[in-house]
């Protein structure tokens, strides 16, 4: 291949990049319009008081119910794939009747080598956290233990989103909600 002029490829390299970034774009507007149709569609359901069986089918399309241990936890995986290198685990003082999520850690109590509670997890030089493994969703499936996912990847990308809405206003907070998305205002998926 000959030489090429460092300005013509400077050129084609900006025009790719643009490219890029466009697609980009279009992916998260994308995105966004999906997050919003499926607020749209749980607002729905619930409004029309049957919650499971539609929402059981939005997330089946096209799927065979999986029948196996195997199966269902492939499905779980599937649906609410988060950071695989490590995964939240509940925790319960009974003393203090307090309770949350930490790392799953393989030093987590040992005595030389967790300073807990005196450094925290996030803070600790020795942390061994525990990936997520199909054993560990199985043994989750069974309430031992009950662990939570951090669904933002390290490319602080994200496959799912969960959002709590409750008490007595949990309708005007979905729709508050909905209307933060730059698709509510009707964008089509040209835009």
């Amino acid at each position: 291949m000959a030489d090429r002029d460092p300005r013509v490829l400077r050129r084609e390299l900006a025009c790719e990049e643009a490219r890029l970034a466009e697609i980009e774009i279009a992916r998260t507007r994308t995105a966004q319009r999906i997050a919003e149709l499926k607020a749209q569609l749980s607002s729905a359901i619930h409004q029309a008081g049957s919650v499971r069986e539609p929402v059981r089918k939005a997330a089946l399309t096209n799927r065979p119910t999986p029948s196996t241990s195997k199966e269902k936890i492939a499905l779980f995986l599937d649906l609410f794939h988060g950071r695989t290198d490590v995964y939240p685990k509940r925790w319960v003082n009974t003393k203090k009747g307090t309770k949350g999520y930490s790392p799953a850690c393989a030093n987590e109590w040992v005595r030389g080598v967790c300073d807990k509670p005196r450094v925290k997890c996030g803070e600790c030089p020795n942390q061994a956290f525990i990936p997520v493994t199909e054993k560990t969703i199985h043994d989750h499936f069974l309430g031992r233990p009950v662990i939570g996912v951090y669904p933002m990847l390290e490319d602080e990308t994200c496959s799912f989103l969960a959002v709590d809405f409750d008490k007595g206003r949990w309708r005007d907070d979905v729709a508050a909600f909905t209307a933060t998305s730059p698709c509510s205002r009707g964008c089509s998926r040209n835009e």
